[in-house]
């Protein structure tokens, strides 16, 4: 009988003795900053608009800007840095963050100011990349799902607050206004990273300097795609639902308008108590957590549909909408990095891809549905398709696991604690297939 211990899968049983360190905390600072950045233009397209003589629906393409900006730019920025050290890295992609944000007070063209937000967007995919690498880099494996929950948590904190305050400074003090505040706690993310996030660690300085050819490896394995797949795939079914969860309110449940802050309000708190629960049950159950939270979200879209036209009981609906979804954030990205093995920086720039498909495709698809007359339940029902894609997705990447691991320790193998199991190189498995270990 053989056990699967390595340095990134055997699960700790000290009881929670580990903690996150500071770092992951400044990190997370930064999240905040670039995430406020990355939705509040939702909440300031009629100002932008009427300022830079466009319509409405033309300032929206600053919001498809951002979405290819991060899409494209988060690989091509981890490319571009991948041999600095980290936490210059960090620095750069903040510097840049910050200058197209203080260049976005003066240009009048909107021409530029799209330019400025794809500039904004790749610094931002760069950013995310980096710093989940630092992140996990920096944590104790016991708590490393944690630590990628944590920067989740960072988002969330952006759309509970951040938007919000910077959607409300903006419409008083006009659009610019808000550009500057969500610079200024850029610059405020740097000062943290610079005070707790070391220098290049003893570890860090003995890695051998990364090649985009070693990095390149990890895509060899159609595991890695199956999670991006399944990542694009939960996203989508998010998006497509929250991108209309307002006239879906309004139109069927029949709410005021005045009373959907509310129901936001409580998808945000539900999303801080996913993030929590998801980080703190991803490290010891990775698999269970990731696929209890797919079939909870699934189990919660369908009474959604259902209960739709019920006030108390949509409350109820979309709080579980939160928690479910940000539950299911942490195992999510855990697993990419379980595949990405020594090499998790293009990896982890390409999941942040994964999921701003997701955060395009979503919109769009129940844009187009609800276009074509299907009415505003039919995002509902897109969700509840993409999260079965992604939960099928994911369980054809389970059932590689056990081939592969099995064949490479033995068909007695027992994994701990249902943890994610690590690709071995193809030659250390007989059963191991190329495009598919």
């Amino acid at each position: 009988m053989t056990t699967l211990q390595n340095d990134r899968s055997t699960i700790a049983t000290t009881g929670g003795a580990s903690r996150i360190p500071p770092a992951v905390f400044a990190l997370a600072a930064g999240v905040v900053a670039v995430g406020t950045s990355e939705f509040l233009v939702a909440g300031l397209l009629p100002q932008i608009a009427s300022d830079t003589a466009v319509s409405i629906p033309q300032a929206g393409a600053l919001i498809s800007a951002f979405a290819i900006g991060m899409v494209l730019g988060a690989p091509i920025m981890a490319v571009a840095t991948l041999r600095l050290p980290r936490k210059a890295t960090l620095f750069a992609m903040l510097g840049v963050f910050v200058a197209a944000h203080a260049l976005s007070l003066v240009v009048t063209s909107f021409t530029m100011l799209v330019i400025l937000r794809v500039i904004a967007a790749a610094a931002t995919g760069g950013y995310w990349a980096v710093a989940a690498v630092t992140a996990v880099k920096a944590s104790p494996v016991e708590v490393r799902a944690r630590a990628l929950a944590m920067l989740v948590g960072g988002l969330t904190i952006a759309n509970v607050a951040g938007v919000p305050l910077g959607t409300l400074l903006g419409q008083h003090l006009g659009w610019r206004s808000a550009f500057l505040a969500v610079g200024l706690l850029a610059l405020a993310a740097a000062v943290a990273l610079a005070l707790w996030v070391p220098r290049a660690s003893t570890a860090e300085a003995s890695e051998p300097i990364p090649e985009v050819r070693s990095e390149l490896v990890a895509f060899r394995r159609g595991r890695l795609w199956l999670a991006l797949g399944a990542t694009a795939a939960f996203q989508l079914a998010v998006m497509a639902i929250f991108s209309y969860i307002s006239p879906i309110l309004t139109e069927l449940t029949g709410v005021r308008e005045s009373v959907v802050p509310v129901f936001l309000a409580l998808f945000g708190v539900g999303s801080l108590g996913g993030v929590w629960l998801g980080g703190r049950l991803a490290d010891r159950y990775p698999w269970r957590t990731l696929l209890g939270a797919l079939s909870g979200l699934a189990v919660v879209l369908v009474a959604t549909f259902l209960v739709v036209r019920s006030t108390p009981l949509m409350y109820v609906a979309v709080f579980a909408f939160g928690v479910t979804a940000f539950t299911a954030a942490a195992p999510l990205n855990a697993r990419v990095f379980s595949l990405a093995g020594s090499a998790p920086t293009l990896a982890s720039s390409v999941n942040v891809s994964a999921f701003n498909v997701g955060n395009t495709l979503g919109p769009a698809l129940g844009g187009w549905a609800i276009g074509a007359g299907l009415g505003f339940r039919i995002p509902i029902v897109i969700g509840v398709v993409s999260v079965a894609v992604s939960a099928a997705l994911t369980l054809r990447g389970r059932a590689l696991d056990s081939v592969d691991a099995r064949a490479v320790h033995g068909p007695d193998l027992i994994s701990p604690n249902d943890a994610y199991a690590y690709p071995a190189a193809p030659s250390e498995s007989k059963e191991c297939v190329e495009a598919t270990c």
